[in-house]
């Protein structure tokens, strides 16, 4: 389902038609980032390998791409704000029982979207990508051994046509890794950068120079990607917003082709590792927001495009057209160029979206190892999406994607009357009308510039398990 609203989102915007500090205050509250919907809080343990297992045999003769996610877990050394699932060690012989591990994971997928015949899978691979963690904790050969076996079990469509990507720490990447990353047929590196001020990096515990950062993305540039992407995050210890100038200036210079402005989420009672975080140095909310405006103030000028949230691409960018042409999409990476297909996790904690439902993997190393060895699939929760949830989640995904719905399209394919059906939400959408978020229409609506920061907000009012209170977790805050 794609838009045929007219898409504004990529008209030339400036920070003032984003940003309304007055606004961002009032709405400025905890909410999910739907890279999923049902979100993750949903996923229960009546979800198992055995539901993973047939769901993979019923999809396997399907025509729609496929999309791959390898999670490598290790790091050899833990930043302080980091929220993901991760194993901080510094023995590197750890990688190779880990290789094996996933190559037998790998088999016992592919065995099961076999084709009658026996042949393995047809169903194109469009989509790959490489999280952790730090993926290039493994090194070169091991790379070569897993894009081997993936290429030797699914039909990957060539290099040119769909997007393979990495995650890269710097100060775990070469030159010869790059070279190696390229020739196993990778095209997208994303890179981390937080922060380049030094009293920031010590705080948090990444210290990652400049040069040996914009080195690694030179070569990567010289060796052919297609296209870079840098992660940065405010709200970090001791920034402000000169400091933060100073990063976005060396980044802007560069030119990457994607720029992820992440908002620092201060939970240490989820993750550990942030306890090691001073609060007292961490700045002020009202520095926060300006480090915020004076960001997208920036980037716009620097000719980048707001894609949502917080993502911003140059408007000759894939994100950027596929926006333009409302075929953006949203999924686990977040914003993406590729269809609605099923997404394949492999590894531990992964998670995968298949066959209409999401399967997780098991997040601690020992059960998952027993469950492959075993072979079985470590798959220990999930959750399969009514006809309700299908509803709900291609509205949030549209919104999110498009900043604007037409209710004729729902219409059409789930055979409701919009207005009626989500008479509640679009209620709790009147405020934000009356303060010129939204513009609701008799055919639609559609998100004004003013409400694209806070698209989560609108997506909430159309999640179904919020308004039931059935979610029970720590979202971070939108802004």
């Amino acid at each position: 389902m794609t838009s045929r609203l007219p898409n504004h989102s990529n008209d030339r915007l400036g920070g003032a038609d984003l940003f309304n500090l007055e606004i961002i205050k009032k709405y400025d509250k905890a909410g999910p980032r739907y890279t999923s919907y049902p979100t993750a809080p949903m996923f229960h343990t009546g979800i198992g390998a055995g539901d993973y297992a047939a769901t993979l045999k019923r999809v396997a003769h399907d025509n729609t791409p496929l999309s791959l996610y390898i999670h490598i877990p290790f790091c050899n050394t833990v930043c302080y704000y980091c929220g993901c699932s991760k194993i901080v060690t510094k023995q590197y012989h750890r990688a190779e029982p880990y290789l094996e591990l996933l190559l037998k994971e790998i088999d016992r997928v592919a065995d099961c979207l076999k084709e009658a015949d026996g042949t393995d899978c047809m169903r194109p691979v469009t989509q790959l990508h490489f999280g952790g963690g730090t993926p290039t904790f493994m090194n070169n050969d091991q790379m070569r051994t897993i894009m081997a076996k993936l290429r030797e079990r699914f039909n990957f469509v060539a290099k040119d046509e769909g997007e393979f990507s990495i995650e890269i720490d710097p100060r775990e990447c070469d030159e010869d890794t790059v070279r190696v990353l390229q020739e196993i047929g990778l095209n997208r590196m994303s890179m981390g950068v937080q922060d380049f001020d030094p009293i920031v990096q010590k705080a948090v515990n990444r210290i990652q120079s400049k040069e040996e950062t914009l080195r690694v993305l030179n070569e990567a540039r010289a060796h052919g990607f297609e296209s870079m992407n840098i992660d940065l995050m405010y709200g970090l210890p001791h920034q402000t917003v000169d400091t933060f100038n100073t990063t976005l200036d060396t980044i802007i210079e560069f030119s990457p082709d994607r720029i992820a402005l992440f908002n620092y989420a201060h939970l240490p009672h989820m993750f550990m590792p942030q306890r090691r975080i001073d609060e007292s140095a961490l700045p002020s909310a009202q520095e926060k927001l300006n480090i915020l405006e004076h960001s997208i103030n920036k980037l716009l000028d620097a000719g980048y495009v707001f894609i949502g949230m917080d993502h911003f691409a140059k408007p000759d960018d894939e994100l950027t057209i596929a926006q333009q042409e409302g075929k953006l999409y949203r999924n686990f990476q977040g914003y993406s160029t590729q269809a609605d297909c099923d997404l394949i996790g492999l590894g531990v904690t992964s998670i995968g979206y298949v066959g209409g439902g999401f399967f997780q993997n098991r997040k601690e190393m020992e059960s998952y190892s027993e469950a492959v060895e075993a072979g079985e699939f470590p798959v220990f929760r999930g959750y399969i999406l009514s006809e309700e949830d299908h509803l709900r989640r291609q509205v949030i995904m549209r919104l999110m994607c498009d900043f604007s719905l037409e209710y004729a399209q729902f219409e059409r394919e789930f055979g409701i009357v919009f207005k009626e059906h989500f008479a509640d939400g679009l209620a709790d959408l009147q405020e934000m009308s009356d303060d010129h978020l939204v513009e609701l229409r008799d055919d639609g609506l559609t998100v004004l510039p003013a409400g694209r920061l806070l698209i989560r907000n609108v997506a909430m009012v159309f999640d179904e398990y919020l308004r039931q209170k059935k979610e029970s977790t720590s979202f971070s805050k939108v802004i």
